[in-house]
């Protein structure tokens, strides 16, 4: 087979001009239009979407899900809680002084400790020593009710917490392996040969910002109703009181995943137009993954790093999730999130213009996988 390359005359029309008597907003308008269209009639996207909403409804409803395992406790003398602690199934960790049980808890070595009272305010003669929420199975099973120190203040437990990263996490990595489909689409109409029609009528920039306009679309839509859902989920779990923290970071996870999106789109079309075959598309596919699986990763493992999670916040691939989730917790302040967003902005447009020349001159090129070289070279 030999490359075909087919060149848009004058009167095909330009970007900035006609397209067979369409303007160019005309035509990615349509362009968009039929490829919303055609996903919004597949069963596959409302069950994913479907399985997203219900998945965060059982994340509330269901915490135990979520549960860490057996719990452990430091123990300072009081060999008398010992029976009650071992019933409990809980791992007790000596302690030689309250000193070092209280760091063991800050340290998150334990989750919680039981230590002596010198107050005199205790029936039971011990404390429970937690880091932000009380140990409720451990005050309820020594009886009567034992003071309870925390040694840090949070309006979210850290179960909760850690429930709202997962969340938040695993949305953007869903949503930017969406684009997957702006890549298949791409291949299907250069392997049927369907573009060679669509270019004569339509400038290929205009068929581009279509398909990332109708995708883009379409991921806005599904993030909507996510951030529907999840408070009604919330309220639904009996977390009404997380809602006051968790709304102002879905108000900012929209922006971001939208623009996050728009970053990855323009990848995820260079992907496909790389390529002329379905089979051949797992061979370009390559880095538009491990910048949608990067920032999942990176922010699951690190999101109780102040540090890290402050750099990923500025870093445009990874943004779109790390700044959400720093102001879930508290770590950022608005002018944050704004410089951030607008950083993220600028880096889309950008990658946006550079994935556009490599689109174009990959798209009519069917001659097996299109190194990108020549794809820039080729490019009108």
């Amino acid at each position: 087979m030999t490359t075909t390359t087919v060149r848009q005359s004058p009167e095909s029309g330009s970007e900035h001009g006609k397209a067979g008597g369409t303007s160019f907003w005309s035509a990615t308008w349509l362009v968009a239009e039929r490829e919303a269209k055609s996903f919004l009639q597949l069963k596959s996207f409302w069950i994913g979407l479907a399985v997203v909403v219900v998945g965060l409804f059982a994340m509330s409803v269901l915490p135990s899900v979520f549960g860490g395992g057996q719990t452990s406790v430091a123990v300072v003398g009081s060999a008398e809680v010992r029976p009650v602690l071992e019933r409990l199934d809980t791992e007790i960790v000596e302690a030689e002084d309250v000193a070092t049980a209280r760091e063991l808890v800050r340290a998150e070595e334990v989750d919680a400790a039981v230590v002596p009272d010198t107050t005199g305010e205790s029936v039971t003669g011990v404390r429970v020593v937690a880091l932000s929420d009380p140990p409720a199975e451990i005050v309820a099973g020594l009886g009567a009710v034992p003071p309870v120190d925390l040694l840090e203040t949070s309006e979210v437990s850290n179960g909760e917490n850690a429930v709202v990263v997962m969340v938040l996490a695993v949305l953007f990595l869903m949503f930017g392996m969406g684009g997957v489909a702006i890549a298949q689409s791409t291949v299907t109409e250069k392997q049927t040969r369907v573009v060679e029609i669509l270019v004569s009528t339509v400038p290929v920039k205009a068929l581009l910002a279509g398909k990332i306009v109708g995708h883009t679309l379409l991921t806005l839509g599904q993030v909507v109703v996510v951030a529907i859902a999840a408070p009604l989920a919330l309220r639904a779990g009996g977390h009404g009181d997380l809602l006051t923290v968790v709304l102002p970071a879905l108000g900012w996870f929209v922006p971001f995943m939208i623009l996050g999106f728009l970053l990855l789109a323009a990848m995820w079309a260079v992907t496909g137009s790389l390529v002329s075959r379905q089979e051949d598309l797992g061979a370009t596919m390559g880095l538009a993954m491990m910048l949608v699986m990067g920032p999942y990763f990176a922010v699951m493992f690190f999101s109780d790093n102040e540090t890290v999670m402050t750099v990923l916040s500025y870093v445009p691939f990874s943004a779109a999730v790390a700044m959400p989730v720093r102001m879930f917790n508290g770590e950022a302040v608005v002018w944050e999130a704004v410089a951030s967003l607008g950083l993220l902005a600028v880096f889309a447009a950008l990658v946006t213009l550079f994935g556009a020349r490599l689109y174009s001159g990959a798209l009519l090129q069917t001659r097996g996988k299109v190194a990108l070289s020549k794809a820039w070279a080729h490019a009108d």
